[in-house]
């Protein structure tokens, strides 16, 4: 059975010959892990045999270092990466006032765009392939306005909410539109809703604001035959109910720190599949190697039954995680019994 195959098996809730598995890593625990193992960084992923192959619709230009350790993004949002090489932070936006102004977001049409797309399939080999929208569509309105302005707008001035996400989608939904006729798998919308506890917005503004634009961007990826996947961290299990209706197959990052992953797999596993639950907070940090082989043979032995389930760590490895954890959980997928 292909890396392929297994995760198609998976995500339609039939139990596949072994439990799949996708490692990411952060760029400084990608770096220890080449040291340690004598393998470029670039070639972890096969080492690691992880299942899954995101590949975004970017230009190759589509950052731009504007001083040492200053990145603009396509979208004109300059980040701060001199401590988080992976994401960064903010330091300025777009969006000053409660108006679009003069805002235009990148081309979703760039034929560059699409060629380097393409190019970046052919090197997916046999594992199982998601087109990924970062930042898709709640954090990309907040890069642009602000995290506090864009939550005081919610309150105060809904209206300019509703323009800028309706902007935002409109955008999302052409990038959907032709990556769908790529031989993709599936469409992963990157989307963080949530804290320890519960929404950021709460139940009330994620239903007004997000649930309406996530319904139009599922729904085009379901019409075309595609699954749709999310990654959203924290708790969000107040609205499983609604991204289940919306037509979501896969959930991430399924973070056993903010929900007992037992429990959300018994009340939804019919209905939804999950990839994660590796706990990169507790576990893999400060667990010995041999509690991250136990904990992951626990979690492909319980949640992996039946189907649903692609093993993850909850997030990509972090720096602080000990090497020999990783080379730990790499070993115990790996030698997993067919």
């Amino acid at each position: 059975m292909t890396r392929r195959e297994r995760v198609a098996q998976a995500v339609a809730h039939e139990r596949p010959d072994r439990v799949p598995w996708h490692i990411a890593l952060t760029i400084p625990a990608a770096q220890r892990l080449s040291t340690t193992v004598g393998i470029p960084a670039s070639e972890l992923p096969e080492w690691m045999q992880s299942h899954l192959y995101y590949v975004e619709p970017l230009t190759d230009d589509a950052w731009q270092e504007v001083r040492p350790g200053h990145w603009r993004d396509e979208y004109g949002v300059v980040w701060n990466r001199t401590v988080d090489p992976d994401i960064g932070v903010i330091e300025e936006f777009q969006l000053q006032d409660r108006s679009l102004g003069d805002l235009r977001l990148p081309d979703p049409r760039d034929s560059r765009r699409w060629e380097d797309f393409e190019r970046r399939l052919e090197r997916r080999s046999d594992r199982y392939t998601v087109c990924s929208i970062g930042f898709s569509l709640f954090e990309r309105a907040w890069t642009l306005r602000g995290m506090t302005n864009l939550l005081m707008d919610m309150v105060e001035a809904p209206a300019f909410v509703d323009h800028l996400m309706d902007v935002i989608c409109e955008h999302n939904l052409k990038l959907v539109e032709r990556a769908v006729t790529y031989d993709i798998d599936a469409v992963y919308f990157g989307d963080d809703w949530g804290q320890q506890r519960g929404l950021i917005m709460g139940p009330k503004h994620w239903r007004r604001f997000v649930l309406p634009r996530i319904q139009r961007m599922y729904g085009a990826v379901k019409a075309a035959g595609k699954r749709v996947f999310i990654h959203s961290c924290g708790d969000v299990r107040e609205v499983f109910g609604d991204l289940i209706e919306a037509g979501l197959d896969v959930f991430n990052p399924f973070q056993p720190e903010v929900m007992d992953v037992y429990e959300v797999k018994r009340l939804h596993g019919d209905r939804l599949a999950f990839l994660g639950g590796m706990s990169i907070q507790r576990v893999m940090p400060f667990g010995t190697a041999d509690e991250v082989r136990q904990e992951a043979r626990t979690l492909m032995e319980r949640i992996g039954a039946g189907g649903g389930y692609i093993l993850s760590p909850s997030h990509d490895i972090p720096k602080d995680v000990p090497v020999e954890n990783i080379i730990a959980l790499v070993e115990t997928v790996r030698d997993q019994q067919p």
